[in-house]
């Protein structure tokens, strides 16, 4: 019999993961403080929730993905939260790119509360959650991640133990570092070749059947060829959080990361032209402004 499962949070991310959970022919409970994601649930066949409680006590695992560290708080501690549910045997999966700090104050509470929480941070943007095209990084009590094998099957194509309480969290922290500059240089990739006369689909058509290919060139690649960013699966400004949390990391750890700094200035620069809920893709976009450059529908000047 399959797991019970809850969401909270119905983003880009939580109404993806919902939608594959209900084809997989889970049973999924939501609440997101939006009430028009949770309709978007029901109208999946999804059950609504009125608060993080009830979600709790109707379910037998739930899944956290939120937009920062104060949402975590409030969904573990706050008003009618998890620790108030009074579960026994409850699963917490928490999936949010948030602080090793945040996340380690979530599990101690809800440790005291009687409820076994994990650290699965995810990588993937939402048009490949979507597309349940993105792994789980788990991290916590081994068994117990485990045992939320056929859950994490239902929302990705592959899923990794990588330790103790924490470690994928660090995982991602690593990951989300090489987005973050993949991003970029893909956008670099492409406005060269475009000032250079070079077809921006002929660009991504080749380059992506080539050495210098990554992920990030093939996934945000076509959103660069067509200039269209006003439907993001990453938005700048949520993008812009992750890259303060790796940098703070990374100086705590004494270590360099140049070319992460150096790329945190496109983003930027993305905020400053006002393209916060833009995709990240957009620097590609600040990169042809930055070169002079102005594109025609064909990719010349």
């Amino acid at each position: 019999m399959k797991q019970k499962v809850g969401i909270i949070g119905l983003g880009i991310m939580g109404s993806a993961m919902s939608a594959n959970l209900l084809k997989a022919g889970f049973q999924v409970t939501g609440y997101d403080i939006v009430p028009e994601r949770v309709k978007a649930l029901v109208e999946k066949n999804g059950v609504a929730a009125t608060s993080c409680k009830e979600v709790a006590q109707k379910t037998d695992v739930v899944i956290t993905s939120l937009p920062s560290n104060e949402a975590l708080h409030e969904v573990v501690l706050g008003k009618d939260s998890l620790s108030e549910a009074g579960k026994s045997g409850l699963v917490v999966v928490e999936t949010s790119t948030l602080t090793l700090e945040a996340k380690n104050e979530a599990y101690e509470a809800l440790k005291r509360a009687g409820v076994e929480m994990l650290d699965c941070p995810l990588s993937g943007t939402g048009a490949q959650a979507a597309r349940r095209d993105i792994v789980v990084y788990a991290s916590g009590t081994r068994k117990v991640c485990e045992d939320c094998g056929s859950v994490f099957d239902g929302i990705a194509r592959a899923n990794y133990y990588v330790g103790e309480f924490g470690m994928g969290t660090k995982m991602k922290f690593v990951a989300n570092l090489l987005v973050t500059i993949h991003n970029a240089s893909a956008a670099e990739a492409f406005v060269l070749g475009m000032k250079a006369g070079l077809d921006p689909e002929l660009i991504y058509n080749v380059i992506s059947d080539s050495a210098g290919s990554s992920r990030m060139f093939e996934v945000r690649g076509p959103l660069m060829v067509n200039a269209s960013y006003d439907q993001p699966t990453m938005k700048v400004e949520l993008h812009q959080k992750d890259i303060k949390i790796i940098s703070a990391f990374a100086k705590e750890l004494h270590c360099p990361t140049p070319l992460l700094s150096t790329s945190a200035q496109l983003y930027t620069s993305a905020l400053a032209h006002g393209w916060a809920k833009r995709d990240t893709a957009s620097l590609c976009a600040v990169m042809e402004k930055m070169a002079g450059f102005e594109r025609k529908k064909d990719g010349t000047r």
